[in-house]
């Protein structure tokens, strides 16, 4: 299968799945700056989301992307080097041309990975996934199930985990950027105008939907102060 067997397919899986995800990102990112403007609005949109069926079909959806998008990361990367082979250690400095979030795409992905982790244990596991067992018929707690900001007030009141999730954003940064321009780049948009164009685009782009997502992090971080 093309997808599979070939590289370039295998790098429109990778284009397409990460632009999927980019769009998730900005519905997320949208959806905490709520929790700045209106708390009750927040909580409202979290109710709506829950363990609604609508919310648990895209939910899947969006964990097969992210386990696709992975996979693909790293077979990718292992072909990459496997065509290399010792030819990858005959050169130690990086040429001017190629950016240092290309080559170190894996190693941001994994933080990203990790943060992603983070994540679910504080939010995830517990608003939908407890409000789905509760649904299923095992003993679950959902007190604060669609209390969002209840939960980001306790998750940012610590410094430990304000700091982890800002790093986390600034490889989040470093990936996207390069990410999203490569992708426009696989799937055509590989001329000498538009490239430009979509690499500045890309940097405009992300780094709005990151420092929105910082935001919400110090912000709530400062309240936790007061």
């Amino acid at each position: 299968m093309w997808l599979i067997n070939s590289s370039v397919g295998r790098k429109v899986v990778m284009s397409v799945t990460g632009l999927a995800l980019i769009l998730f990102l900005t519905f997320h990112m949208a959806m905490n700056l709520v929790a700045i403007i209106s708390e009750e609005g927040y909580n409202l949109i979290c109710k709506f989301l829950g363990a609604n069926w609508y919310a648990l079909v895209a939910t899947a959806a969006l964990a097969a992307l992210f386990v696709i998008h992975i996979i693909y990361a790293f077979w990718l990367t292992m072909r990459n080097r496997t065509a290399r082979g010792n030819e990858s250690y005959a050169v130690t400095d990086r040429p001017k041309t190629v950016e240092w979030a290309s080559q170190n795409m894996l190693v941001l992905g994994l933080i990203v990975l990790a943060g992603l982790a983070l994540h679910l244990v504080n939010f995830w596991s517990n608003m939908q996934l407890p409000e789905l067992m509760d649904k299923m018929g095992f003993a679950a707690n959902v007190t604060h199930a669609h209390d969002g900001v209840y939960h980001i007030k306790a998750t940012f009141a610590n410094p430990v985990f304000t700091v982890l999730y800002l790093v986390w954003l600034a490889a989040l940064w470093f990936h996207l950027t390069h990410g999203f321009w490569s992708s426009m780049q696989t799937l055509g948009w590989n001329n000498k105008v538009w490239i430009d164009r979509w690499k500045s685009i890309s940097n405009i782009y992300t780094t709005i939907v990151v420092l929105c997502f910082a935001v919400v992090v110090v912000v709530f971080y400062a309240k936790s102060l007061c």
